[in-house]
């Protein structure tokens, strides 16, 4: 059975950013999103409901506290929005989405190197 494709909003990421580093409670979200994001208690209790529903998170019962944590791991989520945008953007084309980094960023000797070895390793079927 293929598990459904999983698309994050951006204020889903930084939810999943942070219970991807370990559990939270509510409490500990609300302090660790106040600082990073400006967001008030109501909103990250809603966006935690939200992501509940939605199957992205669980959360465990700890006394008076709910432990929450992420449902889905970050390499899921990564791969299918890799996914997404090679599709939507590239039509499907690893060397469009290579070429388009060129182009538009250029790229540092390091990088040419990582990208040489990746290619290495893909060919070499150890990747």
């Amino acid at each position: 059975m293929e598990r459904e494709p999983i698309s994050l909003t951006q204020s889903e990421w930084r939810v999943m950013e942070v219970l991807w580093t370990g559990d939270r409670t509510l409490m500990e979200l609300v302090r660790e999103l106040e600082k990073s994001a400006g967001w008030a208690k109501s909103t990250v209790t809603t966006m935690v409901r939200r992501m509940e529903e939605k199957g992205l998170l669980t959360h465990r019962q700890e006394g008076r506290a709910k432990l929450f944590r992420a449902a889905v791991e970050r390499d899921r989520v990564v791969a299918a929005e890799t996914d997404s945008l090679l599709r939507r953007a590239y039509h499907g084309s690893v060397g469009l989405l290579v070429n388009a980094l060129v182009e538009r960023e250029g790229l540092s000797r390091s990088e040419i190197e990582e990208l040489y070895d990746i290619l290495r390793q893909a060919e070499e079927g150890t990747k």
